[in-house]
């Protein structure tokens, strides 16, 4: 909104220059973008009367005249101008004027006829680019006055950017009321009453669209002369708000627009052919723009229309065959107010973005439009003379806005300003601002003014409260914030903590979908109905995953197409099992996997190429199950699953609960799922895995630690680990410490059987152990083993 400040304060004038005037706009949400002259830097520049003009003896086109300009006597002027003519009241550069680009006036002969000054045009003083004649001035210009002081020229435009939802600013009189309630002031505005009704010729109107148009105010106002000048002032205000002049009815609506912020147009009326329609278009409907554009119309645009044809894109553009020309002498002016919605990206839609679109797109008061026929109606029969006839309205109260009701709590404004604002002060600033107030003990009930369509709940009210009271005044304080520990349960494990065991190991976390492609899930899981969706995103997509394996399984296959050789990535998350005594029929069990594929590391110089194997993923699992601090309450056992190589699964159970598998995938699955190589996956249920054993503080034993080996032979089908739970269980005294160092099988050990190789640690706390105790330790495991085992030591 771009707007002269000698326009603003003919409205409300506070004590305040223009910078400190654009610094209190923008801090109170106006941003002010600029401030610039109105005119560019001449002097000495008066008004001049020309009292005798006649032709150059020697030049066809220059004329030598005599020109007063207040001065004891005439001046001699020669002036190549084809308008300059006896009688003309013209800008005149005196000799010694300076005027824009540093352009001195001297005294010169032109065709040997002297020459003590010039005659200028707007494009010579930098007020425009209209440099096709000399400024002609009205006959009341004072011969002799400034011209700076005479157009007021000494005046700056301020260039304000609007957000989008103070479309209540987009005109002189909502700047105005805005500086008047930040600076306490009473806004004078011009008169406006109603004009005198001198006929009583009139057009009906009808409203088809009533949603989208429900306000529309239509009069004739008839005898008018078109071809009258705009008077000075208006031009100019015009001009310094961005506008250029072009008749008086195209200025006059475009002065209304400016001033009041309410568009409006003007058609021919003879060129219209009985009632005014506010409809929608046709789809396919054509029509002509003012600019001679052709554009086709979607069912979508409101236009407005005579019982012929469409004249106007509604709130957008008019048309050419209902234009104001040279000839016009009857015009039907129209005031209406347009829904934001029927109008918002229709202009964009046809390449156009015209001041009028801009104003509907964003809300116009839908009061405003009979101040505006009325005022429009009385500047156009000042300028042009002519007849007002009746105001025609059309009017669909039902669709028409409504004011918004919001309650203010004085304990919510000053909790959110942090702040104390005294009761009367927000009264005060709410009523100023044109709404409707009414205070109780605890609030203020406010009724929204209808030209504030930004205002729809508390936090607004807020907000102009505290721009009106001013940012500044609001002292900035840190927060007061209590330290508080978070309640945190050290006998808990976090799935946090979880993943990030094995992203230290080399795994990347993913998050694949919940839903899953069901030919895969069936695949690998052929025991369990899996849950199908009935509106899925896609058919890949359709049914509920019954375990993570698969959306960890498509990860690998599309990282290895392309060309990745080591694959590690885990995944926290939900499966949906169907279970008849669950919610809804469905069990929701937080899960933890992992899968590995590839090279089990990186290639380097120093160890080779090795595939990754089972192994390396049951090491993973181990460190998993190491965090839980009962490492000793977990086993594997060798098992079977459906999705996985019989010859390479395990189960995982704590205590006699099974809480997962691990193993290679099935080989029969590897090419149907687009994986290329042996990969291996496991999964544990996270509720067996957060329960962490909290770990007791202990004196170091001081006494020396007692270590025995032992090498027995079992069959092969008997699983290390069931040997070495088996010793933990039968409670050895003094036993910190058991492991399995070397397996062997070939000559010397029987077919089918094979050397195990355990390493026993014993340590007393406050002694030395004996030799007998010792003894008797190792005794007791190789008779267990003998007997649950058949196990011999090997000789």
């Amino acid at each position: 909104m771009k707007f002269s400040e000698k326009w603003l304060r003919s409205w409300v004038n506070p004590a305040l220059d223009s910078v400190a005037l654009s610094e209190q706009l923008s801090m109170a949400g106006l941003e002010v973008d600029s401030i610039d002259a109105v005119a560019e830097d001449f002097s000495a520049v008066v008004v001049g009367e020309v009292i005798a003009c006649g032709p150059h003896p020697d030049a066809d086109k220059l004329q030598v005249t005599k020109v007063d300009i207040g001065a004891d006597e005439p001046v001699d002027i020669v002036c190549g101008a084809p308008n300059c003519r006896l009688g003309l009241k013209v800008a005149v550069a005196t000799v010694g004027a300076v005027l824009p680009g540093d352009f001195k006036i001297k005294k010169a002969k032109l065709r040997g006829q002297p020459s003590h000054g010039m005659l200028c045009s707007n494009s010579e003083l930098g007020l425009s680019d209209d440099h096709d004649g000399i400024i002609e001035l009205p006959a009341d210009a004072p011969v002799g006055m400034d011209y700076r002081d005479y157009l007021e020229l000494n005046d700056v435009t301020l260039d304000v950017d609007l957000t989008p939802n103070r479309a209540d600013c987009l005109g002189i009189r909502g700047i105005a009321r805005e500086v008047g309630v930040l600076n306490r002031l009473t806004v004078t505005e011009p008169a406006m009453a109603p004009v005198t009704v001198t006929h009583d010729q009139e057009r009906a109107v009808i409203l088809a669209a009533p949603a989208a148009c429900p306000r529309y105010l239509g009069r004739i106002v008839r005898d008018l002369n078109v071809q009258a000048e705009s008077p000075l002032w208006l031009r100019e205000r015009l001009r310094r708000s961005g506008v250029r002049s072009i008749d008086p009815v195209v200025d006059v609506t475009n002065y209304v627009l400016l001033e009041l912020g309410h568009p409006m147009h003007a058609f021919d009326n003879a060129k219209l052919e009985g009632a005014v329609q506010v409809r929608m278009a046709t789809a396919g409907e054509q029509l002509t723009l003012l600019d001679g554009n052709q554009v086709t119309l979607t069912d979508d645009v409101l236009v407005i229309a005579d019982e012929a044809k469409a004249l106007a894109m509604a709130g957008i553009f008019g048309g050419a065959d209902s234009g104001v020309t040279n000839t016009t002498t009857d015009v039907f002016l129209e005031s209406a107010f347009f829904a934001p919605a029927a109008i918002a990206g229709r202009a964009r839609r046809f390449g156009l973005h015209t001041d009028a679109s801009h104003r509907y797109e964003r809300g116009v008061d839908p009061e405003l439009q009979r101040t505006a026929m009325e005022r429009a109606t009385a500047l156009l029969i000042e300028i042009c003379g002519g007849e007002a006839g009746p105001i025609v309205e059309a009017l669909s109260p039902e669709h028409l806005p409504q004011a918004a009701q919001i309650v203010l709590r004085k304990a919510r404004l000053a909790k959110v300003l942090g702040i104390s604002i005294a009761a009367a002060e927000v009264t005060d600033i709410l009523t100023r601002l044109g709404f409707a107030v009414e205070e109780d003990a605890d609030a203020w009930q406010v009724t929204v003014p209808t030209f504030r369509f930004d205002m729809a709940i508390e936090e607004d009210l807020i907000e102009e409260v505290a721009r009106i009271y001013g940012y500044h005044r609001i002292q900035a304080a840190a927060p007061a914030a209590q330290l508080r520990m978070i309640a945190r349960q050290e006998g808990k494990l976090s799935a946090v903590s979880l993943k990030r065991t094995l992203i230290d190991r080399g795994y990347q976390e993913a998050i694949t979908y919940s839903f899953v492609d069901p030919k895969h899930q069936a695949m690998l899981f052929d025991d369990v109905a899996a849950l199908t969706l009935p509106h899925p995103i896609s058919v890949e997509m359709s049914s509920m995953r019954v375990s993570l394996w698969p959306g960890l399984v498509g990860a690998v296959a599309h990282n290895q197409k392309r060309q990745q050789q080591s694959l590690a990535f885990c995944e926290t998350g939900l499966r949906f099992i169907p279970a008849e005594d669950a919610e809804n029929g469905v069990r929701q069990q937080p899960m933890i996997a992992g899968i590995r594929a590839g090279k089990a590391h990186p290639e380097h110089w120093s160890d080779g190429e090795r595939a990754v194997d089972f192994y390396d993923l049951k090491g993973d699992v181990e460190a998993l199950l190491a965090m839980t601090g009962a490492a000793g309450e977990f086993r594997f056992v060798a098992d079977q699953h459906p999705a996985l190589h019989p010859g390479q699964t395990a189960a995982v159970f704590r205590g006699d609960k099974r809480i997962g598998y691990l193993g290679a995938i099935h080989p029969q699955f590897e090419k149907k799922l687009g994986l290329n190589g042996r990969t291996y996956v496991f999964e544990l249920e996270l509720d067996g895995l957060v329960n962490r054993a909290v770990p007791e503080a202990q004196a170091v034993s001081k006494y020396p630690s007692i270590r025995r080996d032992l090498a027995i032979v079992v069959k092969q089908s008997i699983a290390a680990g069931e040997i070495l739970a088996a010793i933990e269980n039968i409670g050895v005294n003094h036993l910190v410490g058991l492991n399995l160092f070397d397996v062997y099988q070939g000559a010397g050990v029987a077919e089918g059987h094979r050397s195990l190789a355990l390493s026993m640690t014993l340590q007393h706390a406050e002694r030395t152990l004996e030799e007998q105790e010792i003894n008797a330790a190792v005794a007791a495991v190789v008779d267990m083993l003998t007997s649950e085992f058949g196990a011999t030591l090997r000789e």
